[in-house]
């Protein structure tokens, strides 16, 4: 089974954050709609590049899992909010950098528990994607 991972560094959103949160994200659409995709599209063209950097034309050619690490600054944020926002990000990226055909149950055969840590100098998210075997 073939296995791959990038990382999403450096502080994007704030002092402390890589990504906004869910909250963050219903924030900018009760503000505006058109707030709300701003803020997801511009963190998904930062998914895309890194995807495109570290991976580079992989492509996957099996379903696969998905597992995420975030390593946040502190504890301040509820691990819901934090991996449901970038879930949805980094999955709608895999698909717009070409890595997957499409992010539905077809080719993303799972998502593996996230993992959570605190790296106060160094927030990030690490993705690792593993094929599968499965058809769904």
């Amino acid at each position: 089974m073939a296995q791959y991972k990038f990382v999403i560094k450096g502080i994007y959103y704030s002092k402390n954050r890589t990504f906004p949160d869910l909250n963050d994200y219903l924030h900018e659409c009760g503000r505006h709609p058109q707030l709300g995709g701003r803020l997801k599209r511009d963190y998904q063209i930062i998914a895309v590049n890194a995807i495109r950097k570290q991976l580079g034309r992989a492509k996957a050619e099996k379903p696969i899992q998905i597992h995420y690490a975030f390593y946040e600054a502190d504890m301040g944020r509820d691990k819901g909010n934090i991996f449901s926002f970038a879930d949805k990000v980094i999955e709608d990226a895999l698909q717009k950098a070409g890595f997957l055909k499409n992010d539905n149950w077809v080719w993303i055969d799972r998502i593996l528990s996230p993992d959570f840590y605190v790296d106060k100098d160094n927030p990030r998210i690490e993705v690792t994607l593993i094929e599968t075997d499965w058809e769904g």
